[in-house]
């Protein structure tokens, strides 16, 4: 990793150039034509990055630079911005790559530039920033184009523009994504894909998003709140969880600070209350959340949830604790296959005092099984 210190710092990630190296190679076979394009790659993207940091650099923010495997990203810190002033910055990139295309096309009218390698140069560099700065200004995210979409929808629409602009997102690049493969573009037709696949993944993680998730107060509320649980100052946390969750009502910051109050619910023994938060909101869980569900609920006796969460939570946490309630619960539903299933797999996960175990009354429902009996048989036996 390479750093640069300044008014604007940049990093530079060695994937960057690894990435670079690889498309040089796969549009000039040669050597000395890979080492061209990953300079004319180097200083297009970051003099396109810098075109975002100056601008907003201008407006008071403090900006920085990073080059990765596919790209670069600039990051700003500040005050918040008008809609305006994100769309100078966004849009500034582009820009400053268009400028990149009419210099090198101003250079190569200098008859000594126009020809041999300097001549060669020149033109993929004009080819290369024209090129970028076309798709670049396409409505899909997370290219710039798909930004200036979002901002000018969000100023218009608020929160339902950010969502409107990651549903045009998906259908304009799944369109070029298959007129791609249509002309046997390969290659672009797999970007475009996964920006699709990336819009259609953040729609759906934040379809629940409501205002009240903008709310710079209720997300320090929410880091205060993850602060205060690491240092064990549950009581604390406790209290803010309950004043958030009555603020937001809704949205992504209400689902979190559900979940961080059923954790702390759970631990004073407050069961039913951490079952009940838990099981409002049981489709936005993360997996440790849907796990102490499954906890819950085992000790709610909901058997047919825990049933139902049973492969989901030992994918998360696979241990013989979690297999062995799944058989418990299969035990209690009279499903003898998958309580004997589940209490195999138990074992081999490390279940200890096998006999002791079966023997528990919560088993009697499916004891007259005969693959149960076996069960038995096998452990008496060993």
């Amino acid at each position: 990793m390479i750093q640069f210190r300044g008014r604007i710092p940049v990093t530079i990630y060695p994937t960057f150039w690894l990435v670079a190296a690889m498309i040089g190679y796969l549009y000039s076979q040669s050597f000395l034509g890979t080492l061209i394009w990953v300079g004319i790659i180097f200083v297009s993207v970051l003099f396109h990055e810098f075109g975002h940091a100056v601008t907003a650099m201008l407006f008071g923010q403090k900006p920085r630079i990073e080059l990765i495997a596919l790209g670069g990203l600039t990051f700003h810190d500040g005050q918040k911005l008008s809609f305006w002033k994100q769309f100078l910055i966004v849009l500034d990139g582009p820009l400053f790559g268009f400028i990149l295309v009419v210099i090198a096309q101003l250079l190569m009218l200098i008859p000594a530039l126009s020809q041999g390698l300097p001549g060669t140069v020149l033109s993929w560099a004009s080819a290369i920033n024209l090129f970028w700065t076309i798709v670049n200004i396409l409505p899909v995210m997370p290219l710039d184009g798909g930004q200036l979409l979002r901002i000018v929808l969000e100023a218009i629409f608020g929160l339902k523009g950010f969502k409107y602009s990651l549903i045009g997102s998906m259908a304009v690049a799944i369109g070029i994504s298959l007129y791609a493969f249509l002309i046997h573009q390969f290659f672009i037709g797999a970007f475009f894909f996964l920006f699709a696949y990336q819009s259609f993944d953040t729609f759906r993680r934040t379809r629940h998003l409501s205002e009240t998730d903008r709310d710079d107060g209720l997300r320090e509320e929410l880091d205060r709140i993850e602060e205060l649980m690491q240092t064990g100052k549950k009581e604390e946390a406790y209290r803010l969880c309950d004043g958030i969750r009555q603020k937001a009502k809704k949205g992504m910051i209400f689902e979190l600070s559900t979940q961080y109050l059923a954790f702390l619910k759970y631990e004073k023994g407050e069961i039913k209350e951490a079952y009940d938060l838990l099981r409002s909101i049981r489709e936005e869980l993360g997996p440790d959340a849907l796990c102490l569900l499954h906890k819950a609920a085992f000790e709610q006796k909901d058997f047919a949830l825990v049933a139902e969460l049973a492969g989901t939570c030992f994918q998360h946490w696979p241990s013989a604790e979690t297999a062995l309630r799944n058989a418990l619960a299969h035990a209690q539903l009279k499903q003898p296959q998958p309580t004997v299933g589940w209490l195999h797999t138990a074992l081999q996960e490390g279940l200890v005092n096998a006999k002791q175990v079966l023997a528990d009354p919560t088993f009697d429902p499916v004891r007259a099984d005969p693959s149960f009996q076996q069960l038995e048989k096998n452990s008496s036996s060993s």
